[in-house]
C-alpha cells in the first residue's frame, strides 16, 4: 500500500452496515409468486442484478411499501461498531460513502439517525406509482464497467482518482465483487471473503466495525495509509 495518498472510504449496506441482506429478506417473507428462481439467477450471476433484483420487485404490489419498510425496520440490525466507526471517520476527516445495491425506501429511514450527507449515499430508487414496484436506477454502469451492476460501484470508486486516493472497499457480497478488484484496500466478509481469496485480491476480513477500526488505526500509525 502507498502513503501520501488521501484515504476515501466505499461502504456497502446490505449485510455490512446491516447484519442480513434486506433485498433477500424481503422476498424471503413476502414470498412473491415467481421469485426463487430469478434469485437463483442472480447468485450464480446468470442474470445481471440490474435485471434480477428489478424482476424480483416487480412481482411485489406497489400498496405492500408500508408492510415492507415496517417489515425492515423490524428486523435490520446494524453491525456493531458502526457508530463508532463514523466518529473515527470524522476525526481522522476520512471521506465515507455508502455505496449500496439496496433501495432509498429502506437505506433511508435506516441511515436517518447517522447523520450521513445525503450526496455520500449511492443506490437504487423505487418507484411506487404503478401497481407493482418498480426499481430505478440512478447509477447504472459507466465505461470500462457492462456487468449491469444496477447501482455502479466501480463507476463510483474510479471518480477518485487512483493516483490521489487510496480506496478502501468494504463489503461482503456478489454486489461487491468488481469493486474489490479495483480498491486498494478491501475489508470483506461473507461471500466476498470467498470470492477475493478465489481472485487473488488482497483483503483484510472482519466481524464488526471495531476490528475495521483497530486494523485502520494500526495502518495510519505506521503510516501506510
Amino acid at each position: 500500500m502507498k502513503s501520501g495518498k488521501k484515504p476515501v472510504i466505499f461502504c456497502d449496506f446490505d449485510g455490512t452496515i446491516t447484519l442480513s441482506d434486506n433485498i433477500v429478506a424481503i422476498m424471503q417473507h413476502f414470498k412473491p409468486e415467481g421469485y426463487e428462481p430469478i434469485m437463483e439467477k442472480i447468485v450464480k450471476r446468470e442474470t445481471t442484478l440490474i435485471e434480477g433484483v428489478g424482476d424480483m420487485f416487480e412481482l411485489l404490489p406497489s400498496n405492500q411499501k408500508d408492510d415492507i419498510v415496517s417489515f425492515v425496520l423490524s428486523r435490520a440490525g446494524i453491525r456493531d461498531g458502526f457508530p463508532e466507526f463514523l466518529t473515527f471517520l470524522k476525526q481522522e476527516q476520512i471521506e465515507f460513502n455508502v455505496t449500496s445495491g439496496g433501495i432509498d425506501f429502506f437505506i433511508d429511514p435506516l441511515l436517518a439517525p447517522y447523520d450521513i450527507p445525503k450526496d455520500h449515499i449511492y443506490y437504487n430508487s423505487a418507484d411506487f406509482s404503478g401497481e407493482q414496484i418498480r426499481i430505478v436506477w440512478p447509477h447504472p454502469c459507466q465505461p470500462p464497467c457492462d456487468k449491469g451492476c444496477g447501482m455502479c460501484k466501480t463507476t463510483v470508486i474510479r471518480q477518485y482518482d487512483e493516483d490521489q486516493y487510496e480506496r478502501i472497499l468494504i463489503g461482503d457480497s456478489i454486489t461487491d465483487f468488481e469493486g474489490a478488484q479495483i480498491a486498494d484496500l478491501v475489508y470483506s466478509r461473507s461471500s466476498l471473503t470467498d470470492k477475493c481469496k478465489e481472485l487473488g485480491v488482497s483483503h483484510v476480513p472482519f466481524n464488526d466495525f471495531h476490528e475495521i477500526i483497530a486494523d485502520m488505526q494500526k495502518k495510519l500509525q505506521q503510516g501506510v495509509l
